[in-house]
């Protein structure tokens, strides 16, 4: 490709020969193979997790608040522009976040960034819930997004750096199953309080709970111990380590901890022969590190490859029109005439749960890219599915304004059939694609991997923040046929390029996965590895 040809040629880009040759030697796992998560990291995973469960929280309850709010509320009724502006505000803000987590999280460490973003959490809750005007919602949602951002980046990075990588997939996963967690109990929620009077308020600001509780559980939580030893705090990290590793003996925590210091050792020495023609500002020290960081993530091959299938998956993630399903499926049902749409939207919920349940079940035993290849069809059948069930639904055509959809349509047979198709796609992006694009810290080494899962973590929310703003004018002036249509589009090409770039990572120590994407994507030399967890990577 371009990309690999330009690293040819630029010979200051290219990795040391010592440290390429190093990773050409290190030809198995050698954490060991644990039998199951210690107590420990089952702990971390889920005080970690309870992010998960704001991050769902909030996506989930902006459905059900959209169709609660009264009239003389927020001063006027909601138009299909405030309801876009009140949810795209939410994704705009965690784009803007996510690479400043990134930064912050080398800086500062991954804890303080979720420790920041529980206060964020706390703060935006109860903004929306004494806002008066739709101005004061937007605010509230924003701070929001800023404290989503910085969350939605650095748990699953602060979680894979703490597992072993027999178990990594099923606990980034775990954090995603909470997410969906979070999801069902907005809903719920929901359910029961959209009838009282001004309960969306009390939806809102239930959000703050978690989030204090999470803040008082990470305070006694260690730091990861890939950042512990970049930051210079080896014994802290081992210390880390042997909590990690407690059902073996110490000499596999140790052996860990020796495969980190080489990973560092490595990365310095390709930054140092990055970087000799690189000016340095003495007086914006921490300015010049993160323009060295910038140059070894776009410049070195593996990084770059790296980068790419990261963001390509998140923004994937989000182009398929999963979250616009979730953020408005309330208002979806309720234009076709369902008399309890949130109820309705609960299985929505619920199936996006239970599919996500399973995915942590079989992610290390399956593999990310086999799941992957294997639910994107599924997610293309229950779109056309929909798509055709639109069509026969007997609708308007370009002329149909979605506020003022026939109520009758919940009678059709067309209607289930929506319902269904819904479920189906959401069940392929469960299990597949929803949780998968969240592994992203596993392709990145130490030295970029915040920044780089931060610009992959942008590339969703920006994506997020468009799909967001444009699903409603794209039913009411490009109609629901196709809307669904398009987004099925949008999988199948995505289908062909995760099947042309995405690597099988499964089993793969995080410290291994330079010598994967160093000279290609690195499809063939994972499919060619042995099943066996001690495996050869170059």
């Amino acid at each position: 490709m371009a990309g690999d040809d330009f690293a040819a040629q630029a010979p200051l880009m290219r990795e040391p020969e010592s440290a390429r040759n190093s990773i050409d030697d290190h030809s198995f796992i050698s954490e060991g193979r644990p039998t199951s998560p210690s107590a420990f990291i089952w702990a971390l995973s889920v005080a970690a997790g309870i992010s998960g469960i704001l991050f769902g929280y909030d996506t989930g309850v902006i459905s059900s608040t959209l169709v609660s709010i009264g009239p003389a509320d927020l001063s006027h009724p909601l138009s299909t522009l405030d309801k876009s502006l009140i949810t795209s505000s939410t994704s705009l803000f965690a784009l803007i976040a996510s690479p400043l987590a990134g930064i912050l999280a080398d800086r500062c460490g991954r804890k303080y960034v979720v420790l920041v973003s529980d206060v964020l959490f706390v703060v935006g809750a109860l903004w929306q819930a004494w806002t008066v005007n739709v101005t004061g919602l937007v605010v509230g949602r924003s701070i929001i997004g800023l404290a989503v951002g910085g969350a939605s980046l650095v748990v699953p990075l602060y979680i894979s750096e703490l597992s072993p990588s027999a178990f990594r997939g099923m606990l980034v996963t775990l954090s995603i199953l909470f997410i969906t967690g979070g999801q069902v109990v907005a809903y719920v929620l929901g359910y029961v309080l959209a009838q009282r009077a001004h309960g969306w308020r009390w939806m809102v600001g239930l959000g703050a709970m978690p989030a204090g509780f999470q803040f008082g559980l990470l305070l006694m939580l260690p730091e990861t111990p890939r950042w512990l030893v970049k930051a210079g705090h080896e014994n802290a990290a081992r210390e880390v380590l042997m909590k990690v590793y407690v059902s073996d003996t110490n000499t596999t925590a140790e052996r860990v901890l020796q495969d980190i210091k080489k990973e560092i050792f490595e990365e310095e020495s390709t930054s140092k022969l990055i970087h000799t023609n690189v000016h340095r500002d003495d007086i914006w020290p921490w300015l010049t590190q993160l323009q060295h960081r910038m140059t070894e993530l776009l410049y070195v091959g593996g990084n770059r490859r790296g980068l790419v299938i990261a963001c390509f998956l998140q923004g994937l993630q989000q182009l398929c029109g999963f979250n616009s399903i979730m953020y408005f499926s309330a208002t979806i049902f309720s234009l076709l005439g369902f008399t309890s749409p949130i109820l309705t939207s609960l299985w929505v919920a619920v199936t996006n749960f239970v599919c996500t349940l399973l995915a942590l079940l079989i992610i290390d035993r399956v593999g990310r890219r086999a799941i992957l290849l294997r639910s994107i069809p599924v997610m293309i059948a229950g779109l056309v599915l929909c798509s055709v069930s639109y069509h026969f639904l007997g609708l308007p055509g370009n002329e149909v304004n979605m506020l003022q959809q026939i109520q009758s349509a919940a009678s059709s047979p067309w209607a289930t059939f929506i319902v269904v198709s819904l479920l189906i796609f959401v069940c392929g992006y469960a299990i597949g694609l929803g949780n998968i694009a969240w592994q992203q810290s596993e392709l990145f080494p130490l030295s970029v991997r915040s920044l780089g899962s931060g610009f992959a973590t942008a590339t969703n929310w920006g994506c997020n923040f468009l799909v967001g703003l444009t699903f409603l004018p794209m039913m009411e002036y490009l109609t629901p046929v196709w809307t669904f249509s398009l987004y099925a589009l949008v999988c199948l090409v995505g289908w062909f390029l995760a099947w042309k770039i995405y690597p099988e990572t499964k089993g793969l120590e995080l410290e291994d996965m330079r010598g994967l994407l160093r000279n290609g994507w690195g499809v063939k030399k994972s499919s060619d590895r042995p099943a066996s967890p001690r495996l050869r990577v170059s």
